[in-house]
């Protein structure tokens, strides 16, 4: 049920041109219990990234600038280069696997990232990231290698392999909430007490319990000795935006604090067809400062596909097998494998 919508004063953001948390004059639709009204289906696929893009500069670009940039995109280039058929023949074979990429089976048909720049506030994004102004996360040297973003993995067995690999979880589901290669919806559901959110990827599925004051949900997070999956999050509502606090995440988690940090998520309705997600990540024992970010999740039509994985069931066993081939030879696989590596310019770690 819907209610008329109310015209509630904008919130502040950080960091970009625009200033307003919603496009100046919109009327926020309310939920029947008179809260912001954030239920449906949502998408945020972009070839935008968290980090700085390639070959860009600033965090906004003009039109021809974005162009450019999607143009160049390792994404934009392995479709143009797909997009003939292909040609199956020995040479040809031999040719395609000189480079020695082993993600060469992942080709682009099964891919969804979007064709475009994230826009945010109308503005085209080269990166999530708008402070620091350098669009990069400002790692403490060092500490990116200590288990955060990804814990430290081997082959040494499936338990220290990631978690998408035994189907387990993403890490889609945030905090932070970025895109990925496809899978790229989520479902929000709201009640009076409580917000779900659940990702198309591997079906994650994150329940938030909402207080009544940010004092009453800071008072209500959990013992720090029981992690959870996501992290430990509570939400109150402040105007027109719901704002989302995660402590403490589990260990496995593709998490971007460690126990000791903070990270605050802020939803908020830009307009009918857009929801404006905000991310501040704190935690001193690992940046070198404060970190924020801003992304758009789009309304979409589209119902939320059923995610069957089964990397556990057959994926599982040839990257184990594949490890152990590589150590009979005296080889070590690399830490970093590119899908693309060697396709186009815009390739980074």
């Amino acid at each position: 049920m819907r209610l008329i919508p109310v015209l509630l004063a904008s919130t502040a953001v950080f960091g970009a041109s625009n200033a307003f948390a919603q496009e100046p004059g919109y009327l926020t639709p309310r939920t029947s219990w008179g809260a912001p009204d954030f239920d449906g289906a949502w998408n945020n696929a972009s070839l935008t990234t968290l980090q700085r893009l390639a070959g860009a500069t600033k965090l906004t670009v003009n039109d021809s600038e974005a162009e450019a940039l999607v143009n160049k995109n390792v994404l934009t280039i392995s479709a143009r280069q797909e997009a003939a058929p292909s040609k199956v023949d020995e040479e040809s074979s031999r040719k395609l696997l000189s480079d020695n990429n082993s993600s060469r089976a992942y080709n682009r048909f099964w891919m969804d990232p979007g064709v475009q720049l994230m826009k945010v506030k109308g503005e085209h994004r080269t990166s999530y990231i708008i402070d620091p102004p350098s669009g990069k996360v400002p790692f403490i040297e060092g500490k990116r290698q200590n288990g955060v973003f990804y814990p430290q993995q081997d082959y040494g067995g499936p338990e220290t392999r990631p978690l998408q690999e035994r189907c387990i979880s993403y890490g889609k589901a945030g905090p932070v909430m970025g895109s990925t290669l496809y899978n790229n919806n989520i479902q929000m559901v709201q009640t009076p007490t409580h917000l779900m959110l659940m990702t198309e990827m591997i079906h994650e599925v994150r329940v938030i319990p909402i207080f009544k004051t940010a004092a009453e949900a800071k008072a209500s997070h959990g013992p720090k000795v029981i992690s959870k999956w996501f992290g430990d999050s509570v939400a109150w509502y402040e105007g027109n935006t719901l704002v989302v606090e995660t402590v403490n995440p589990y260990r496995l988690d593709r998490s971007f604090i460690t126990p000791n940090g903070r990270a605050t998520e802020r939803w908020t309705r830009w307009n009918n067809d857009e929801l404006l997600y905000e991310f501040t990540i704190d935690d001193p024992s690992v940046y070198t400062q404060v970190w924020k970010g801003e992304e758009t999740f789009r309304a979409t039509k589209d119902p939320l596909y059923e995610y069957a994985c089964h990397e556990g069931n057959y994926g599982l066993p040839g990257i184990l097998a594949g490890a152990r081939k590589l150590e009979s030879e005296g080889r070590k696989d690399p830490a970093y494998m590119a899908i693309f590596a060697g396709v186009g310019e815009d390739v980074e770690e």
